[in-house]
């Protein structure tokens, strides 16, 4: 069995899931029926080793939508009922320019009065879109994170082509659970900041928007995946390292001296530089494993024993020792139907 695209994706903390489970918990909601619907077993919930795929996080999210009928799922100062956001987008992709677009959306929030009001402002070149969640009693950081996503990813897809940030700010302390900030931003992130922004440069907001209405009912129709599963927008050199390890999986793993041949830079340099990131090229050869397995285990496509002599194990056990190290979890775990039993 080949790969599939998603095999190489980088999965999300356990912690995210944990967020939204404890807020529809909270809220009494059916927390099994949204994990059994997004492909997410319970027992993972309490290892903090855990992953998901990007898929089930959206699956999560889309469900959360439809059983809530709240878009920002109590993140807004009033519900915001599901359609307001596609009216939101109707409504801005019409606008000439990038920064018209935000424009227009400031002059919208009267209308709009479960939308946190966000404020565009210019000076020395940048732009920063901050977003006013001041009258949110209790604000969930993973849903601030989302917002953010969401906002900068359709901002992205508005003008077809990404929009380098040059910083994000996030009002809550930082969370050593969350270690995908520079996955979802691939920018530098300050916590505990007085209110959520993007930063950018300055000279995007006159780029042209260039979809249609026709486009836009295509992006609608696969969100939120579409939206905050777009791409890997990491900078970090590991991120880097990580791209070129990942031919591993098909064409054989690349040494240190050919991942440093390719940066430009001795092995030596390669390997200070990603210690000072905290990782190192086996620590990220790891990661690709640990990830394209989830996303197979998930999928249902291949056995166990499959999959892992599709990843180079001598035999299911070593397989499994290695899952196990990697998540904390047999790999049964992440195979988990209704009613089947948690196995190796």
């Amino acid at each position: 069995m080949s790969p599939s695209p998603a095999d190489a994706r980088n999965t999300l903390p356990i912690a995210r899931v944990r967020a939204l489970v404890e807020l529809a918990a909270h809220r009494g909601w059916d927390v099994a029926g949204l994990l059994s619907e997004a492909g997410i077993s319970p027992v993972l919930l309490p290892e903090g080793r855990s992953r998901v795929t990007w898929e089930q996080a959206a699956e999560l999210v889309q469900r959360l939508w439809r059983t809530t009928d709240d878009e920002l799922l109590g993140l807004g100062l009033v519900p915001v009922p599901r359609g307001t956001f596609r009216l939101v987008c109707f409504g801005l992709i019409s606008a000439p320019t990038l920064g018209a677009a935000i424009r227009r959306f400031e002059s919208f929030q009267r209308s709009l009065p479960g939308f946190p009001p966000i404020v565009l402002t210019e000076a020395a070149g940048e732009a920063r879109l901050t977003f006013d969640i001041s009258g949110i009693a209790q604000p969930v950081e993973t849903l601030i994170d989302t917002m953010l996503t969401i906002s900068h990813r359709f901002l992205d897809w508005t003008i077809g082509r990404r929009i380098p940030l040059r910083g994000v700010e996030l009002p809550h302390p930082q969370n050593p659970e969350f270690d995908d900030y520079d996955v979802i931003f691939g920018a530098p992130v300050t916590f505990s900041a007085p209110r959520p922004a993007l930063i950018f440069d300055g000279a995007q907001l006159d780029a042209p928007i260039v979809r249609t209405e026709d486009d836009l009912m295509v992006f609608l129709r696969s969100a939120p995946a579409g939206v905050i599963g777009i791409r890997d927008y990491s900078v970090s050199l590991a991120a880097q390292v990580r791209r070129i390890l990942e031919r591993g999986l098909t064409d054989g793993w690349p040494s240190v001296d050919d991942i440093a041949r390719e940066l430009l830079m001795s092995p030596q340099t390669l390997r200070r530089r990603l210690q000072e990131e905290n990782t190192t090229p086996r620590e990220i050869r790891e990661q690709i494993l640990r990830d394209a397995a989830i996303s197979s285990l998930v999928r249902g496509e291949e056995t166990v024993a499959a999959l892992s002599r599709r990843l180079g194990f001598s035999e299911p056990s070593a397989f499994s020792r290695a899952f196990r190290r990697w998540t904390g979890s047999p790999p049964g775990s992440y195979q988990h139907r209704p009613g089947a039993p948690v196995t190796d």
